[in-house]
């Protein structure tokens, strides 16, 4: 097991044993009582939304980090609106700027990163176009 998942199992552990602490000492005082059953689906329910936000956190961690518009050069997406020539693109997730290179790309096609012009990216059909140097 790594590290941060032992992390992750504790501190889980401790915000249960939080919930059941005001649960059962906390909230009497206050003259309000919540049923064992409803403990428990707190507790279920808590415990669920700490995997989810583990395994989440599990998978930004692991992406590939892109260190910036230069690093883009060759990476393949989608046409998220028609490029004609400017438009958008989805790599990754994530939507960019770009500027077709080869004539209008209708929203949908797949497309490769040739190169940057200021903050847009430059790129044409996957598949015709070939990468350039600029």
């Amino acid at each position: 097991m790594n590290v941060r998942l032992i992390l992750a199992i504790f501190s889980t552990l401790l915000e249960e044993a939080a919930i059941v602490a005001i649960v059962l000492w906390g909230l009497p005082q206050l003259g309000i009582e919540i049923p064992v059953a409803g403990l428990i689906a707190l507790m279920v329910v808590w415990a669920g939304f700490s995997i989810f936000t583990y395994r989440l956190g599990s998978r930004a961690l692991k992406r590939k980090v892109m260190v910036g518009l230069p690093t883009m050069v060759g990476s393949r997406g989608k046409a998220a609106s028609p490029l004609a020539p400017d438009g958008f693109i989805k790599i990754k997730g994530e939507l960019w700027e770009a500027r077709s290179s080869s004539g209008k790309i209708d929203s949908g096609e797949k497309v490769i990163v040739l190169g940057q012009d200021g903050l847009k990216l430059v790129v044409g059909r996957a598949g015709i176009d070939k990468i350039e140097s600029s």
